[in-house]
């Protein structure tokens, strides 16, 4: 079941009564839309009404934060992750996406959706159509249109009771600041309209400032006594009065900070934010002590040892860094250090720095984005280069649709040649093979072999040799995959963990020996790639050696060697993020199971494996060799356990989260080293 929300960062205080309200709105409308000004509350209503759900266990929640998006054309692919649908389809996303959600019964948050309501709208009138089972709660500062919407306004807290007690609660994490006087804190809470954005902001001011001064300065702020605040909506003007006055309070170091921290769009490390904001008048060695201040007046919030800034305090950051004229610079900036990284990860690949690579990509994928488009506009060779050098972390990790569309637009405006357009040429044609695209990924493979050999790079001939000889096992045909390898590799020469086009063509032979029946062969030349990659920490090949040690081990009835390999294939594509892989690796550990004859965790593999193969939108199963072998021990599996029995079992375990099912398989043995 779908249990994905974020972290709940602070305490919840009041709403027990809006949440009610959001918890039988959800039990009526399949729309519920939580609208509301900036900073109202919104999304942490939206998170404890998930939370509510959740605990009730009858269906399953998933979260989407829309509020990195700059535009539509990632929207379908951020609600397709937050939904765990790894879409390996050669379908229209959104067609995609409706063709998995069809039977599930989920409760999808999507977070932040003023800035795309056109968008959201489109994609909601699909869904709802087409899905019976799913109900969407929604935050936006205004209704989304969407006919049969559920609209639920957020009004700011009561300022006598809710108001003071989130204040008081905040304002203790800040710092000494007291005595909390009640009349004074009362006023406080009035005048701010019980915003808690607001009433955050002022508490935050108390880590080194009395009530009564945060008091007396806020109230000429807000300027309480003139005749205009009761023209228009007074929690508008008291917000903004409330951000300027932070701003203000902030010392210029801050200021620059909070600035140029408008540019990233997901949570970032403290070196990150070095590496982009440093410069100028705002020196290396001040970026910590200007983030720390920052943090501590709630300007920004921490979760371990990454930053976000609210959107609504972003805006207020981005109108300020227009004003220092940096706009430009700080987006190029912040684009060039991530194409950096994009270099370090890819380069690191074969070796233990390889896991590392994996989670920085993961964790920095909306400011990832937000850098390939910044290049798509204003220099599309750059383009070409980053998305060219992601391909290995989002073809096998769920951002297919992500790393085509990159792809495509930058092979389109770039024109770039050499090494960068053979790359980006290769990563199309996994992320096509990996689709089931399998003529397209043919096509893209003699293109890229042909700009390879024309520009004279080594490294691009094995990649393209790579590419080829995967779309001849996919297709049936070991003998020419092997042909393609073997040739590649006789011409390139050098030693065999020297670069990662040798090693991929080193696998793509052992998966042809496998397939030809060479088995003594493809145990020795898997052994000696499994080897290769313990040594140097590297773990997708290696995940891929112990796949065929595993098959190769229930060939030779070997079961028990067989579920070590997929137990260790497991825990590497475990640790990288690879749903693919994870699908394949759960078949062949349910096959090795029921060969030693333990029938019900057999059938628990077999089911979170059907549920792994779902959420990557198509029935691939890898290389033709394994499908006997599943059919063979899915029977054995049901002999077992009778008819009856298997039925139950598989009903039983298809209802469980394979996540859960994973780590169980996995910790019942320990992982083979």
């Amino acid at each position: 079941m779908l249990s994905h929300l974020p972290e709940s960062r602070d305490e919840f205080v009041g709403r027990h009564h809006e949440l009610a309200a959001v918890a039988q709105a959800l039990r009526q409308h399949r729309l519920v839309t939580l609208t509301g000004g900036g900073g109202v509350g919104k999304s942490r209503l939206a998170l404890r009404a998930a939370e509510q759900v959740l605990r009730e266990g009858s269906r399953g929640v998933a979260w989407a934060d829309l509020w990195p998006l700059s535009n539509p054309r990632l929207l379908v692919a951020t609600v397709a992750d937050a939904l765990d649908f790894a879409d390996h389809s050669s379908t229209v996303p959104v067609d995609a996406l409706c063709a998995w959600l069809v039977d599930k019964d989920v409760v999808l948050v999507l977070d932040s959706c003023e800035h795309l309501t056109e968008a959201c709208r489109s994609l909601l009138d699909r869904l709802l159509g087409e899905c019976p089972g799913l109900s969407v709660l929604a935050t936006s500062r205004e209704p989304l249109g969407v006919q049969g919407e559920h609209r639920a306004v957020v009004d700011p807290l009561p300022t006598a009771t809710d108001a003071v007690e989130l204040f008081r609660h905040r304002a203790a994490g800040s710092g000494p600041g007291g005595p909390w006087d009640p009349a004074t804190t009362a006023r406080l809470c009035e005048w701010l309209e019980g915003v808690p954005l607001a009433l955050e902001l002022v508490a935050g001011q108390l880590a080194h400032r009395t009530l009564d001064e945060v008091a007396h300065d806020l109230r000429s702020r807000l300027d309480i006594t003139a005749p205009e605040r009761t023209s228009g909506p007074p929690r508008h003007r008291a917000l903004r009065t409330t951000i300027g006055w932070s701003h203000e309070l902030c010392d210029p170091a801050e200021r620059l900070l909070w600035a140029r921290l408008s540019v990233f769009r997901g949570a970032v490390d403290a070196d990150t934010v070095r590496a982009v904001c440093a410069g100028g008048a705002l020196h290396e060695k001040d970026v910590e002590p200007a983030l720390t201040g920052l943090e501590r007046g709630s300007v920004v919030s921490r979760t371990g040892d990454r930053f976000r800034m609210l959107d609504t305090v972003r805006e207020y950051g981005l109108m300020w860094l227009d004003e220092l004229g940096e706009t430009e610079s700080l987006s190029e900036r912040h684009a060039r250090h991530f194409l950096e990284r994009g270099h370090e990860a890819r380069e690191g690949w074969l070796g233990p720095a390889q896991i590392d690579g994996y989670r920085w990509v993961a964790a920095a994928h909306a400011d990832l984005c937000a850098a390939l488009d910044h290049f798509l506009s204003t220099s599309p060779g750059r383009a070409l280069d980053l998305s060219g050098r992601l391909a290995l972390f989002w073809t096998c990790c769920g951002r297919l649709r992500e790393a085509t569309a990159y792809l495509e637009e930058s092979l389109t405006l770039s024109e770039e040649q050499g090494p960068v357009r053979t790359r980006a040429l290769w990563a199309l044609g996994v992320a096509r093979v990996l689709s089931g695209e399998h003529v397209a990924a043919q096509r893209l493979a003699l293109a890229c072999e042909r700009q390879a050999v024309h520009q004279e790079d080594p490294e691009g001939v094995l990649h393209a040799a790579y590419l080829l000889g995967l779309v001849h096992l996919l297709r049936g045909g070991p003998m020419a995959a092997r042909f393609v390898v073997d040739g590649a590799l006789e011409s390139a020469g050098g030693e065999p963990f020297g670069s990662a086009g040798r090693v991929l063509c080193r696998l793509v032979r052992v998966f042809a020996l496998t397939a030809q029946g060479l088995r003594e062969a493809a145990r020795r030349e898997a052994g000696e790639l499994r080897a290769d990659c313990v040594a140097r920490g590297e773990w997708w090949t290696r995940s891929y050696a112990d796949y065929q040690l595993a098959l190769i081990s229930l060939f030779e009835d070997r079961a028990g060697e067989a579920a070590g390999h997929a137990r260790s294939m497991l825990d590497g594509k475990r640790r990288i993020g690879d749903s693919f892989g994870i699908a394949l690796g759960l078949d062949l550990l349910a096959s090795a199971l029921a060969a030693q004859g333990a029938g019900e965790p057999a059938v628990a593999a077999y089911a979170a494996g059907e549920n792994y193969w779902d959420a990557v939108g198509h029935p691939q199963r890898g290389t033709p060799e394994l499908g006997p072998v599943r059919r063979q021990y899915e029977s054995t599996a049901r002999s077992l356990l009778g008819d009856d029995g298997y039925d139950r079992a598989l009903h039983r375990s298809v209802l469980r989260d394979p996540e859960s099912v994973l780590r169980e398989l996995l910790d019942s043995s320990p992982p083979g080293s």
